[in-house]
Order: C-alpha cells, then structure tokens, then sequence
C-alpha cells in the first residue's frame, strides 16, 4: 500500500511539470485523492463489501469530479491530470505509467454482463475528452487522441485520432494517407450535392415523358 503511495506521488512529479513539492501534491491534486480513494474501495469490493466500496466511490465522485468503479483494476503510477469528467467502468484494467486527461470515458457500449470495459496497457496516453468504448485491449504505448472515439483494439505502439478513432501512425512510421484539414468532408454541401443530382435526373426523366407524349400526338 505505502510503496503504491508512494508510486503514485512520483507519478505526478514525472507528468507534470507544474508540481512545485510533495506537501502540494499531497493535498491539491484530485486526480491523485481519486486514485488512492479507488485503492480502497477496490480492496473492500474484492473482500465482498461491494456498498461499502460504492460509498467511497461515489465520495470520491462528489469530492474530486472523477468516476472510478470500485470493480475496476488500476496498476502503479496512473496520472490522472486536472480529472474532471473522468470515468472509469467496473471491468476497466488500467496497465502502468498510464496518463489520462479531463474528460476521458472508459466505458461499454452496452447492458450485457461480464466483461465490457476496455483493457488498457503499459504507457498509455489517453488524452482529454477521448472515449474508449466497448470490450478491447489498446497496446502498450500507445497514445488516444483528444476528442477521439475508439471503438476497437489498438495495436501496441500506436496513435489513434478521430471519430471513430482512427491509426495514424504505428511504430513511428506513418499510417494510410496524411488527414487534410482543406479538404474534409461537408455533409450540407454532400447532401445539397445529392439533392441537385436527383433534381437533375427527374428533369430528364419528365423531359422524356413530354417527348413520348409529342410522338403520341402526332
């Protein structure tokens, strides 16, 4: 327990270039109150008091704005930088020397029991307001975008971005075609786009029908 405190207080100095002196961490960074509070709740829910851990869970909740399952397994030295809005399921595993920012979901995409919560590794970064969603592994070092929605198995040593997440790059080495900001896709001028292309085939179908009838005419 001592030697994850004290982990866990290194952890900060390691990722945080703010952090001035122990007796400041100590008492004024939520994320680290969140994670020491979730080692106990998690060492009542695995004894079976699974209340008793849901009530320190959801102080924990009140006091630091993050969500963390009692159920859920997290390794030495998480950071959880500034924390706001993080939330972690129950079947969540969480490696070591995992970073993770404001915002971050952990979460399933569904009802079904048993395991629905991703497995994260070794030296992830999962930055702000990123959601990882669903029963998966993302790989050691690797790294989730802000904002990003990933929704399927990582591969070690990868950067993911986007909705739905996407790899960009893996082992160092750049993947698929470099993302263009100039030319992203408009889904007002697709969809006027479409409009006018079944506007212009119903022109030429009427026209056809006015041609048919002259003929008949005639």
């Amino acid at each position: 327990m001592f030697d994850n405190i004290r982990s866990d207080i290194q952890a900060v100095f390691d990722n945080d270039p703010a952090a001035r002196s122990k007796f400041e961490v100590i008492f004024t960074y939520s994320g680290l109150h969140a994670i020491w509070m979730h080692r106990i709740a998690h060492a009542l829910y695995k004894r079976g008091w699974f209340t008793v851990a849901r009530i320190i869970s959801q102080f924990s909740r009140f006091m630091t704005g993050i969500e963390i399952h009692p159920g859920a397994k997290i390794g030495r030295r998480l950071f959880i930088d500034h924390g706001m809005g993080v939330v972690i399921g129950e079947t969540c595993e969480i490696g070591d020397d995992v970073v993770i920012y404001q915002g971050v979901t952990l979460g399933g995409t569904g009802k079904e029991k048993g395991k629905r919560h991703p497995t994260i590794g070794n030296n992830v970064v999962i930055a702000s307001g990123a959601k990882v969603l669903g029963s998966f592994r993302v790989g050691d070092n690797s790294n989730i975008g802000a904002n990003s929605v990933v929704l399927r198995e990582v591969p070690p040593n990868s950067t993911v971005v986007g909705i739905p997440g996407r790899i960009v790059k893996r082992n160092g080495e750049r993947v698929g075609d470099r993302l263009d900001h100039t030319r992203l896709p408009d889904p007002v001028i697709d969809l006027c786009r479409n409009m006018q292309n079944e506007i212009d085939s119903l022109k030429a179908e009427l026209q056809r029908l006015r041609e048919e009838r002259a003929k008949e005419k005639v």
